[in-house]
């Protein structure tokens, strides 16, 4: 029987391309906002993120599934597989870099 070791993988804009529009939009809704909040508490890169179980939304399973796709087609999140599970982390440098202070500013407004 023949064994597969493809890696899954999610489409993410590379840097140059988070546009801020997308962002915002992404960014505009109270569950993804809801989302970010949680993430940044868990950290960037490898090793760092959380499940998207492990993000308590107020959503069916789907409808919250399609709120972790808006964030990352937009750049704002960064989705990968670790067995059998997605990791999802915040694309802090890659926003910073394109729009300085952005989602601290998000982040601080979602705060109050």
């Amino acid at each position: 029987m023949p064994t597969t070791t493809a890696v899954r993988e999610l489409p993410h804009p590379p840097r140059e391309e988070i546009h801020l529009e997308a962002v915002l939009h992404a960014l505009a809704d109270p569950v993804r906002l809801r989302i970010i909040t949680v993430l940044n508490a868990h950290g960037e890169g490898e090793g760092n993120g959380a499940t998207c179980s492990q993000v308590e939304l107020p959503v069916s399973t789907s409808t919250a599934t399609h709120h972790f796709r808006v964030l990352r087609e937009a750049g704002v999140i960064n989705q990968c597989y670790r067995g059998t599970s997605k990791i999802n982390c915040l694309r802090r440098a890659d926003l910073e870099a394109r729009f300085p202070g952005l989602l601290d500013a998000v982040l601080r407004a979602a705060a109050n």
